[in-house]
C-alpha cells in the first residue's frame, strides 16, 4: 500500500540545554587494562547518572563485559526524535589507539556538559553509545607496543571479528562469534542511524560497501556515496587525515578517504552488515599508521582526533526525519521509507515507532513511504 509520495527539504533540528553538573576524575594518557577500563566506566556513570547509563551488550569469548557508555538527556532509552549514534573501537585488539580516543571523548563529553554549549546541543539532542572495546580478549593478548603485528588482532577463538558479519556479496560461513553476536544483538535493540568504527595501521575514512559483485553493486558504490564521502571527509579532514604523517606513501590517499572495496574487499565486514541490514550509515576510520604506539604519543593523538570525533558526532542530524502514521494516528512500524532514487539492498523501515531517520546532504528530496 502505498502510504505517501511528498518532498522534504532538509533542516537544522534545534536543541535543549539543562544545568551543570560536577566534574570527574581525570583520565591519564596511557593504556588501561580491561579492569581499568571497566573502572573508569563505572566511575563516570556514577558521577554523572543523569546523562549516562553503562551496561554490557555481551561477553567476549573469555568472559570479559563488552561495556557500553551512553550518553544522552534521556540515556536509558530511545526517546522519539532524538537519533541514535555509536562509535565502536578495538575490534582487532592489537589496533589500540582510539580504545583510549573514547575513553577521553568520554570524559570531555562529561566534564564539558553544562559549561559547552556545543557539548550540550549534542548530548542533549542525541543518544550516543560508546563501546571502546569490542575485542577485550585480543588487546590483553597484544604486544605492546608494536606497530603492525601482534598477537592480539583476533579475539581469543582466533577469528577475525572484522570478517565475522554476514555478507549480502557472497556466504560467510565462519562461525558467529560471541562477539560479533553481541553486536548483531545490540544493533538489533536499537536504531542506530551513524556509526564509525575505529582501527589502526593506516590513516585513511573508509566507506562502504567494502565487498561488492556485479550483480548487486558494481565496484563497492552505494547509492548514498554523496553522503558517505561526505561522512568520511568530515573525519579524515577534521583529523588532517590526508597528511598520512608517518604512513608509508602507499597508503595515502586523496582527501585522506577511500571506498573500501576499491581499497582492497572485505567479506564479512562490520561496516557493510551495518549499513545493509541495520540501516545504520557506517564508515570505519583508520586513525593511526602505528597500531599501538608508545603510550607518551596518546596525548598528540588526542589533540587531533578531538575536534573530528565531535564533528562527526553532529553528522546524525543530517537529512530528514519523521514518523508514519495511520489514519487513526497510530505509528506504523515496518513501513518502507526511501527517498526517490536511493533504493537499498534492504529497505529502511520505520521502527517501533514509526519512525525514520534518512541521513541527506542539505537539498530537496521526494519520499516514497509503503507498506
Amino acid at each position: 500500500m502505498d502510504l505517501a509520495r511528498f518532498s522534504r527539504t532538509v533542516a537544522p533540528l534545534g536543541f535543549f540545554v539543562v544545568g551543570l553538573l560536577p566534574s570527574v576524575l581525570g583520565l591519564d594518557f596511557g593504556y588501561h587494562s580491561s579492569e581499568s577500563l571497566e573502572k573508569f566506566l563505572k566511575a563516570v556513570n556514577q558521577n554523572y547518572p543523569s546523562i549516562t547509563h553503562l551496561h554490557s551488550i555481551g561477553k567476549s569469548v573469555a568472559g570479559r563485559d563488552l561495556w557500553v557508555l551512553v550518553l544522552g538527556r534521556f540515556p536509558t532509552k530511545h526517546t522519539i526524535g532524538i537519533p541514535e549514534f555509536k562509535y565502536v573501537a578495538n575490534m582487532h585488539g592489537d589496533e589500540v589507539v582510539a580504545r583510549e580516543m573514547l575513553l577521553h571523548l568520554i570524559e570531555y563529553l562529561v566534564t564539558e556538559y553544562g559549561k559547552n554549549s556545543e557539548i550540550e546541543q549534542i548530548i542533549n539532542s542525541t543518544r550516543i553509545h560508546i563501546l571502546p572495546s569490542m575485542n577485550p580478549d585480543g588487546f590483553e593478548a597484544s604486544d605492546p607496543p608494536n606497530c603492525m603485528f601482534s598477537n592480539g588482532r583476533f579475539n581469543k577463538n582466533m577469528f577475525d571479528l572484522n570478517r565475522n558479519f554476514p555478507d549480502a556479496f557472497e556466504a560467510n560461513t565462519a562461525e558467529i562469534q560471541p562477539e560479533t553476536q553481541a553486536v548483531m544483538d545490540w544493533m538489533q535493540n536499537e536504531n542506530f542511524v551513524l556509526s564509525a568504527n575505529f582501527h589502526g595501521g593506516a590513516m585513511v575514512a573508509s566507506f562502504p560497501y567494502d565487498n561488492s559483485n556485479s550483480a548487486i553493486a558494481a565496484k563497492g558504490v552505494t547509492p548514498d556515496q554523496d553522503v558517505f564521502r561526505h561522512l568520511a571527509k568530515t573525519y579524515s579532514l577534521n583529523a588532517n587525515m590526508s597528511r598520512s604523517d608517518g604512513c608509508d606513501d602507499s597508503n595515502r590517499f586523496e582527501d585522506g578517504i577511500t571506498n573500501g572495496y576499491s581499497w582492497y574487499p572485505v567479506k564479512g565486514g562490520m561496516q557493510d552488515y551495518n549499513y545493509i541490514w541495520g540501516q545504520c550509515f557506517e564508515i570505519t576510520l583508520e586513525i593511526s599508521c602505528c597500531k599501538y604506539p608508545p603510550a607518551s604519543s596518546l596525548q598528540n593523538f588526542w589533540a587531533i582526533n578531538r575536534p573530528a570525533l565531535i564533528k562527526y558526532m553532529k553528522q546524525v542530524h543530517l537529512g530528514v526525519k519523521g514518523q508514519v502514521f495511520d489514519i487513526r494516528r497510530n505509528p506504523i512500524a515496518n513501513a518502507i521509507v526511501e527517498e526517490v532514487g536511493r533504493s537499498h539492498i534492504c529497505p529502511y523501515r520505520t521502527n517501533q515507532n514509526g519512525e525514520y531517520y534518512l541521513l541527506l546532504l542539505p537539498g530537496n528530496y521526494t519520499l516514497n513511504e509503503w507498506m
